[in-house]
């Protein structure tokens, strides 16, 4: 398995350069140069494995150049501390089933990805002799997920930019309250597209990213989108666990996705590419709806950061998706000529048009979507704990609200969980007047001292801060 990009500037080079490299040298994103492919036999036989065995299996037909039992070990210490099941599925009526990826140490889903990350970035780094700086940007989650996968880590140090106040007093203090010398946080005067437009220009100045040996760990990187695939075969396998077996070929689900970056339902659209019988896939979106927009109307139109509204899902405060660029690269059958020829209309007039292709997504991708207010979150949350007694996060409430737009009669919906409600307590209790309880270690690292450092729009301060900080 080789990787070119999305742009065409790349040779194509396994999955360990492609996991050091985090941008293309061209600015393009790293795509298989195919799909694997997983026929209905492989899936059964597939059925009976832990899901740290199961990570093992998928991880190992993108990852080719790494030895199967590395992978294996690997995998194991990544998934050590989740519960048993690592995933658990649970139904809130309706026709909707909860994906439970919040069961990691940061207690969002961004975990299920960056603790293989973690693991496999030490390993090649140790391989190669290597060192990596890590500059990512976070609209909540990623960062705190990349910091405690990374914490401590000899050959990575972590440059994580975060837009200031808008995250959550608890996103704040997860990332904020960490003391480790290799964790450099990084609070921007501006929004996440500020942040994400920073590091994509340090990552595109191919001589500062070679002399400060600069990565990405946020969904541009290629093995998380790799790592997230296998818990779309994971849920697949579990809900038609109760399917007879003769009916489980070809036995369809749909998935609804909350989303900002476009990285994680990316993962699913490979997973559906790969061999899962997806029906759909529904992309839920909130206030700043632009992927909502695009697959409505073919028109990509990202807003300016004044324009990016400040929501109760702050982790989907992301008005330019990176991860598209994946997306339509398949959309134009693989030609990075038509890629680039989009990015510079978009760079040139602030959109790019494909509504001539807009037939295409969901008759042939199987991609819908739709939005989610404030008010909607809020009375899905109340309707969820009414009907349920369950407490979702206002990121998985947008996308109980959108999947109940699409559910589909013997269908099953699987609504991907984002993070644990603790995350957004104020939000919880705007909605049901519960105020949730913390453990103590929670309420410890909510009372910790926090180190952070304020810093403008300013790349040249971000060039100087990454140069004095890095490692060599």
């Amino acid at each position: 398995m080789l990787y070119i990009s999305t742009r065409g500037g790349m040779q194509p080079q396994p999955f360990s350069e492609t996991l050091l490299e985090g941008l293309a040298p061209d600015g393009g994103l790293a795509v298989p140069q195919q799909l694997p492919q997983v026929d209905a036999e492989t899936l059964e036989r597939w059925r009976a494995l832990t899901y740290p065995q199961l990570a093992t299996e998928v991880l190992s037909l993108f990852a080719t150049d790494i030895p199967r039992d590395d992978l294996a070990r690997m995998t194991a210490a990544a998934y050590a501390d989740f519960p048993d099941a690592v995933v658990p599925l649970r139904s809130i009526g309706g026709g909707l089933t909860l994906v439970g990826l919040s069961e990691g140490p940061t207690l969002a889903f961004k975990d299920m990805a960056m603790q293989f990350l973690g693991q496999v970035l030490e390993y090649v780094l140790e391989k190669k002799g290597r060192v990596l700086n890590i500059v990512g940007a976070t609209s909540g989650d990623t960062g705190s997920a990349a910091e405690h996968a990374l914490r401590g880590k000899d050959r990575v140090s972590v440059f994580m930019l975060s837009p200031q106040g808008r995250m959550s007093s608890f996103q704040r203090a997860q990332m904020f309250s960490l003391q480790d010398a290799n964790v450099h946080n990084i609070a921007v005067d501006g929004v996440f597209d500020d942040c994400q437009n920073l590091v994509k220009r340090l990552a595109g100045d191919l001589e500062f990213k070679r002399e400060q040996n600069l990565g990405a760990v946020n969904s541009i990187n290629l093995g998380r989108i790799a790592a997230q695939v296998v818990y779309y075969f994971w849920a697949w396998m579990r809900v038609t666990d109760a399917v007879e077996p003769e009916f489980r070929p070809g036995f369809e689900v749909s998935f609804t996705v909350p989303s900002g970056n476009f990285g994680n339902i990316l993962s699913g659209f490979f997973a559906k590419g790969m061999g899962v019988p997806i029906r759909r896939l529904v992309l839920a979106a909130n206030e700043n709806n632009v992927l909502d927009e695009f697959f409505r109307t073919g028109i990509y139109r990202p807003r300016s950061a004044a324009d990016t509204h400040a929501t109760s899902s702050p982790s989907m405060d992301i008005s330019k998706a990176s991860n598209l660029e994946r997306f339509i690269f398949d959309l134009v059958d693989h030609d990075p000529g038509r890629v680039v020829q989009a990015w510079d209309a978009l760079d040139a007039v602030g959109q790019v048009d494909f509504s001539a292709e807009q037939s295409r997504f969901e008759s042939e991708f199987g991609i819908v979507s739709g939005t989610s207010t404030h008010a909607d979150r809020l009375a899905t949350i109340r309707s969820v704990y009414e009907e349920t007694g369950e407490i979702i996060d206002p990121h998985t409430a947008d996308g109980v609200k959108v999947a109940r737009e699409f559910v589909e009669h013997e269908v099953p919906m699987l609504v991907l969980e984002t993070a644990k409600p603790q995350k957004f307590a104020e939000t919880i209790a705007e909605a049901i007047g519960v105020e949730l309880e913390f453990s103590p270690a929670l309420r410890e690292m909510m009372d910790a001292p926090q180190r952070v450092t304020e810093m403008a729009d300013d790349e040249r301060a971000l060039r100087a801060f990454v140069a004095e900080h890095a490692l060599r």
